[in-house]
């Protein structure tokens, strides 16, 4: 269990060497064609004894989570196994985001208990949800009652000019299966798409400042549109907050930065160490 208790102020020197929270791609295969996905689209996968050495590492330094994604994470045929060793042998909190629809209940059985927290990434409703997607919407209702019932979750949304007239419903979906967090994230300019407009952020902005209901709102450090950056403690930031290692064994400052430091032999916490002395 992580407590966070805002009255306590730690000095510097105390902090935890490690990254609070440390996102790992385990690998870059999807099962979707999303056009704004910012994934790297070569083949790449994680090896499971170097990532199990990895996830030690940042529990010894004190990191509080590591957070899976990909491509999507449900690909990784080691997944059920490493989150069930994470739970048994560190300390670490486990999330992973997903496009949950190849969740089923034989995936529930293995996870449940051993995943603490369920990004799944909604990229608008309904029709929008199926052009952008290619499934059906229905199959992702399926998918969010079977998750629902079992883990704490939240949704995750792209915000582009296709999705931000689907905020409403997006809102809506969220509070009826419960979720604990709707996390707003303005799209990032790819090899294959642009960046969000500035009318769309503008929109934005506007819909978050109407908001009133009942899932809190967060959203990514790179955007500022009047929610509240998804962040433990306030004055951690930078690589002291979050770190990313993509599907390569690549720690970045974050999934969209261009330069990044190959984890080798020396661990995660030394290629932390030259990324910061680069800038990176």
């Amino acid at each position: 269990m992580n407590l966070l208790l805002d009255e306590v102020e730690v000095p510097e020197r105390a902090w935890s060497a490690a990254p609070r929270q440390v996102s790992i791609a385990l690998t870059n295969a999807c099962d979707l064609a999303c056009t704004y996905c910012y994934a790297p689209k070569h083949r790449a996968v994680l090896g499971v004894e170097s990532l199990l050495g990895w996830v030690r590492e940042l529990d010894l330094a004190g990191a509080l989570g590591v957070g899976f994604g990909g491509g999507e994470p449900t690909l990784y045929r080691h997944l059920p196994d490493v989150c069930e060793y994470m739970a048994e042998n560190t300390n670490l909190a486990v999330t992973m985001t997903t496009h949950g629809l190849r969740w089923n209940a034989a995936l529930t059985s293995r996870l449940s208990g051993v995943v603490h927290f369920v990004r799944v990434s909604v990229d608008g409703t309904t029709n929008t949800y199926e052009r952008l997607r290619g499934r059906s919407f229905e199959r992702l209702r399926d998918s969010l009652r079977l998750i629902a019932a079992d883990f704490r979750w939240g949704i995750n949304t792209v915000i582009n000019e296709e999705t931000i007239k689907d905020l409403d419903g997006i809102a809506s979906l969220a509070s009826e299966y419960g979720a604990a967090e709707l996390l707003l994230l303005p799209q990032q300019p790819t090899k294959t798409a642009g960046g969000v407009q500035q009318a769309t952020l503008r929109e934005l902005e506007s819909w978050v400042r109407r908001y009133s209901g009942p899932v809190p709102l967060a959203t990514s450090e790179n955007a500022e549109i009047g929610a509240p950056l998804a962040r433990a403690l306030q004055h951690e930031v930078g690589l002291r907050s979050y770190a990313h290692i993509d599907a390569t064994g690549t720690v970045r400052r974050s999934s969209y930065a261009e330069r990044g430091v190959p984890v080798d032999e020396d661990g995660v916490m030394a290629a932390l160490a030259r990324l910061e002395r680069m800038g990176a």
